[in-house]
C-alpha cells in the first residue's frame, strides 16, 4: 500500500521513512512538509495511508484529515504527533490510529497491521474486480467480471479481451480501460494491458527483450523498454 508522510520536520520525516522501510506490504511514495503540499500530493499520488502530523504551519493535520474525509474513498489516516492533548479532536475525523512521538518501529508496525481491509487500496481493488465488462457474442450482449480477465491487447480497430475460458473483441480503447480500472490494469506495452492479479513472472532474454508471464495462460506478453521501469515498480508493490 502507498504511504504518504506528512510532517514539517525533516528529521521526523526521515525517521518515519526508516521505520517504514522494513514493513512488508507498504511503500512510501512521497513526503510533504505542510497540509497544502500534502493535499496536492494526495491528488497526484492517491496514497492509501497518510502518516500525518498535527501541528504544522499553514494549516494543521486535523483540517487536512477533515478535508480528505469528505472524499468518496479517502486514505486511511494515522496521526503521528508529540501532543497527546489533540487526541479527542483527532478522533472526530475517525483516524485509523493515533501515535505519539517518538515513534517506535513496533508501534508503527502495529498501527499499519490494524488497517486490515479498510483502506482505499483494498476497497478500490475489490470494487474494480467485481465490476463487469460488457461484450458482444453474436447478437447477444454478455458480461464478465474484471477479476476473470487476464489481459487486453490492441487488435486493429478493436481491443482483444482475453479471459478465463475465452476471448472477445471490445470497442473500448486501451486508454479508456486503463482510466476505468487504474488499480487493476498495468500497461506493459503500448498495445497491451495486463490484469496484475494474474502476474506470474517477468522474464528477460539474451537479446535484451522482456516478457510478462501470467497464470492461467501459456502466452508470453512483451514488455516495452519504455514501460519496463514502471512495470517493475507496480509489480514489486503487488507482490509485497
Amino acid at each position: 500500500m502507498k504511504v504518504l508522510i506528512v510532517d514539517d520536520e525533516p528529521l521526523a520525516r526521515a525517521r518515519l521513512q526508516r521505520l517504514l522501510a522494513p514493513v512488508s506490504g507498504f511503500s512510501c511514495v512521497g513526503e510533504a512538509q505542510n497540509s497544502q503540499q500534502a493535499l496536492e500530493m494526495c491528488q497526484q499520488l492517491q496514497p492509501d495511508v497518510l502518516l500525518l502530523d498535527i501541528n504544522m504551519p499553514g494549516g494543521d493535520g486535523l483540517q487536512l484529515a477533515a478535508t480528505l474525509a469528505s472524499q468518496a474513498l479517502p486514505p486511511a489516516i494515522i496521526f503521528v504527533t508529540a501532543h497527546p492533548q489533540h487526541a479527542l479532536d483527532a478522533y472526530q475525523v475517525c483516524p485509523a490510529d493515533y501515535i505519539l512521538k517518538p515513534v517506535s518501529a513496533e508501534r508503527l508496525a502495529a498501527a499499519l497491521a490494524r488497517l486490515g481491509n479498510r483502506t482505499r487500496a483494498h476497497i478500490g481493488r475489490q470494487a474494480a474486480a467485481d465490476e463487469a465488462i460488457s461484450y458482444q457474442l453474436g447478437s447477444a450482449t454478455r458480461q464478465i467480471a474484471l477479476s476473470k480477465v487476464l489481459y487486453f491487447s490492441a487488435d486493429s480497430k478493436y481491443v482483444r479481451m482475453v479471459f478465463e475460458g475465452g476471448e472477445a473483441l471490445l470497442e473500448l480503447s486501451l486508454n479508456q480501460l486503463q482510466q476505468r480500472f487504474p488499480e487493476q490494469l498495468v500497461r506493459v506495452h503500448r498495445s497491451t494491458l495486463i490484469n496484475k492479479s494474474y502476474f506470474s513472472a517477468l522474464r528477460s532474454t539474451a537479446d535484451g527483450k522482456h516478457y510478462i508471464e501470467l497464470t492461467a495462460v501459456d502466452e508470453r506478453l512483451e514488455v516495452s523498454r519504455r514501460a519496463l521501469s514502471q512495470v517493475k515498480q507496480v509489480l514489486k508493490l503487488t507482490r509485497s
